[in-house]
């Protein structure tokens, strides 16, 4: 068989109509009906869905690419196997938030099992996996995918890069073109090095901009515990249902939304899961609490 690099454009074309009659010719649902709504408007769970539904259950079976960051060179020096010359050599030892990408990648393939779910990273990402349902890990800093859609979609919040000279980084509101409040990290200092003890976790919904049947989830932090919390919020058994409720009393629905919430630290350095209907836990949501979107 031929690798999917290496089929023409036509073939392509042929392969996706053959997949959709034999998802005709499978489902009880009309397919046709579920390709033609708008990714936010189809509904979120099915018979076949054995743990939930929730927003990382796509009933139009299409693909997904979730995209995360390669790690910096000079961090990939101090790593072993990461040199794709040694023998013992690990590609996903390059990537950046590995925890969240465990997380997310095991549970919309739970969610999922009979569709495609393809990792790349930012510079590995060819022209159809633009089009697909599309999950972003992680913040502008490594990652530039993020800060191309950044670009792209009118995000209510900005990251702020971290810096040597700050490296506590920041999430800002952005309102009618103006800059606002400013979201931080906790970071304290134990025995001269900083430790981190609340980090911030936002979740923004939208259509995907490069195909408006699909949709674009991204899930960030300034920080890879905050990344982790972020994908927790919508996957942990324990706190993904109270927290998808949350989305449908605020928002009434998938179409756009946005919730940054702090995800705290333990001493143990582990990142705690946010719970959404806790009010101080959630720092800013958009729309605000009764808008539409």
């Amino acid at each position: 068989m031929l690798a999917e690099s290496e089929l023409t454009q036509a073939e392509k074309a042929e392969r996706e109509k053959l997949y959709e009659e034999l998802l005709r010719l499978r489902d009880s649902e009309d397919p046709a009906e579920a390709e033609s709504a708008p990714a936010h408007r189809q509904p979120l769970a099915s018979a076949g869905d054995m743990i939930g539904g929730g927003p990382y259950y796509f009933p139009d079976r299409r693909p997904v690419t979730i995209v995360c960051a390669r790690l910096p060179g000079k961090m990939l020096e101090r790593m072993p196997y990461t040199d794709n010359k040694d023998p013992d050599y690990v590609r996903s030892y390059t990537y950046a938030d590995i925890d969240a990408l465990i997380e997310m990648f095991g549970h919309v393939r739970a969610v999922n099992p009979t569709i495609p779910v393809n990792i790349r990273t930012a510079d590995d990402l060819d022209a159809d996996d633009y089009t697909t349902h599309l999950v972003l890990l992680g913040g502008v800093d490594w990652n530039p995918f993020t800060e191309e859609i950044v670009r792209l979609v009118q995000l209510p919040l900005l990251p702020g890069s971290r810096t040597a000279e700050d490296r506590h980084g920041y999430f800002e509101v952005v309102q009618n073109g103006a800059t606002g409040e400013r979201f931080t990290p906790v970071l304290v200092e134990e025995n001269g090095v900083p430790v981190l003890r609340e980090d911030l976790a936002h979740v923004f919904r939208s259509v995907n901009p490069y195909n408006t049947r699909r949709t674009l989830t991204l899930c960030s932090g300034m920080f890879g515990r905050g990344t982790f919390g972020a994908v927790r919020a919508l996957t942990d058994v324990r706190f993904r249902d109270r927290n998808e409720r949350f989305i449908h009393n605020r928002f009434g629905g998938f179409e756009r939304f946005s919730v940054l919430a702090r995800v705290r630290v333990t001493t143990n350095g582990d990142a705690v899961t946010p719970d959404w209907t806790i009010p101080t836990t959630v720092l800013h949501e958009w729309p605000p609490s009764g808008g539409g979107s």
